[in-house]
């Protein structure tokens, strides 16, 4: 472990510290590097030197040390993805498939199944109240007792806040007014966190909060009766991705997909600091994408041991186009959000990281330092800032190259306007004859052609290189939609996502 950030004002996580432990790591000959950083939106450009992440991440990758990082917690919100450079492995949050229903039994026998951390005793049926106040909707930021006693009674409270801190105030109201609980409605944020053995509070959303609601408003003396949580694994807790995780696309490349991968990042067990207030026995729950991106640090760690030649770029092209679009049992991923929908390859990349299948992917599409470079060129980048990340001397070529060109496990073309055609390369990691079929699945109103569709490998072609023309029949412009591209043998499916947004009228801010 590298620390690199600090409690002084004004450099916590200072570039500075970033980079010197990216020194020192590879100097270390490490096997994989995991950070759970990230900054702010607007991001810095990859070869900007306020980018300690993407300019360390460089070198590391170019020496051979795959690197893994948070995608933030900035969600659902679009365009919020961080760690964005196509030589790093970014990691989107997940639920697991498991949760932790707790009882809420009202006085007139309707049971609602909330969400909590609460270990304690029952709370036997005892009063519950909506602190309503004259002109005023009780809410966590604004919670006042006013002209409500709520001595020995379960509150009610909803709340637009998603943070633990504003639940944590509440809950310190609620018990400084002799409360005994407290029940939360607000959207999906997966920050639960414990409120005290003696103390529950539970989490609703808006719908079954508005329904408790309803019963204090309709009864003339309202009851409540909360059992502490079970833990529920299997079905029909369902995986979703995280309301928190932070979305594509990229904000400084729309054509390279951001995030990568997803892995589970909510409610995850992990040895805790002693000031973490949430801390217990030295363990907490924690949820973010800094939870994640240790799982995906942790599968390469295995796949490095079983494939130690394998490149970074082939490490991450092995678990993208391996991983789960639907959880392992066969039910579409949901994402979380406002509302929440079927996520797409902006939410969790290539999908959910799938181990096993990751360790025999078939193909791979492979990248080196050539290839990095050919992406800082065709983003724009001057040669002396490429020199200087790259650390020689660079000219990139007259004509532009493509960022579509660049040899990432995805196509995504986020301006297309008539038709694009773009070349990726595959390189065999199985039977060293195979023939693979390519099986497409087109974004709605966009035709995708291969060619050529048939791959054919042998001892002396174990890397072949194939083109991909998207066109689009929209005559506006158009949102993303998505699809995906599948090479097959029968035994490996080798799948990448598409994205394609027709664009009309170009670099157009479509706010009309």
């Amino acid at each position: 472990m590298y620390k690199v950030c600090w409690n002084v004002p004004q450099g916590q996580c200072s570039s500075a510290d970033i980079l010197k432990a990216f020194d020192e790591a590879i100097h270390d000959g490490v096997d994989v590097l995991s950070l759970s950083l990230g900054t702010q939106i607007p991001l810095f450009a990859e070869v900007d030197e306020r980018d300690g992440i993407a300019i360390g991440s460089f070198h590391a990758v170019a020496n051979g040390i795959p690197v893994v990082c948070a995608a933030s917690n900035f969600g659902p919100a679009a365009q919020t993805v961080h760690n964005t450079a196509p030589w790093i492995i970014t990691v989107a949050a997940t639920t697991l498939d498991r949760s932790f229903p707790t009882p809420i039994m009202l006085g007139n026998n309707v049971t609602i199944l909330g969400q909590a951390w609460y270990a304690g005793k029952e709370i036997g049926l005892t009063g519950l109240v909506y602190p309503e106040n004259p002109g005023l909707r009780p809410t966590l930021a604004s919670l006042s007792f006013n002209h409500t006693s709520v001595d020995g009674k379960v509150v009610l409270c909803f709340t637009t806040v998603t943070g633990r801190s504003a639940v944590s105030s509440a809950v310190s109201a609620v018990r400084a007014a002799g409360g005994v609980g407290l029940i939360v409605a607000k959207n999906p944020g997966h920050v639960m966190g414990p409120c005290g053995d003696d103390f529950p509070c539970v989490v609703v959303d808006y719908e079954l909060g508005t329904e408790i609601l309803f019963y204090i408003r309709s009864a003339r003396s309202p009851t409540v009766k909360i059992s502490p949580s079970k833990t529920l694994v299997g079905k029909p807790a369902s995986i979703k991705v995280a309301t928190f995780s932070s979305r594509g696309p990229s904000s400084i490349t729309p054509g390279i997909l951001k995030p990568d991968i997803a892995a589970p990042g909510v409610s995850l067990l992990a040895a805790s600091s002693p000031l973490d207030p949430f801390m217990n026995g030295g363990f907490a729950l924690h949820s973010g994408t800094s939870m994640a991106a240790p799982v995906i640090s942790g599968i390469i760690a295995l796949l490095k041991s079983k494939h130690p030649n394998w490149s970074p770029a082939a490490i991450r092209s092995a678990i993208v186009t391996t991983a789960w679009k639907n959880d392992p049992l066969g039910e579409p991923i949901f994402a979380e959000g406002s509302p929440r929908k079927l996520a797409d390859p902006f939410d969790f990349g290539g999908g959910l990281v799938n181990p096993n299948r990751a360790s025999k992917p078939g193909l791979v599409y492979d990248m080196d330092t050539d290839d990095y470079v050919h992406y800082l060129c065709a983003v724009g980048y001057n040669n002396s800032a490429i020199s200087k990340l790259v650390g020689q001397g660079i000219a990139c070529p007259s004509a532009k190259p493509s960022v579509l060109d660049v040899n990432v496990p995805s196509i995504t073309i986020p301006n297309l306007r008539n038709s694009a055609t773009l070349t990726r390369r595959v390189t065999n990691v199985g039977p060293p004859n195979s023939t693979y079929k390519a099986l497409v699945e087109p974004p709605f109103g966009i035709t995708v052609t291969v060619t050529p569709n048939i791959l054919v490998f042998h001892s002396t072609a174990q890397e072949i290189s194939y083109q991909v023309r998207v066109s689009t029949s929209h005559q506006v412009n158009t949102g993303y939609y998505f699809g995906s591209l599948t090479w097959t043998d029968g035994v490996h499916n080798v799948a990448i996502p598409i994205s394609a947004r027709t664009q009309i009228l170009q670099n157009y801010a479509d706010e009309n």
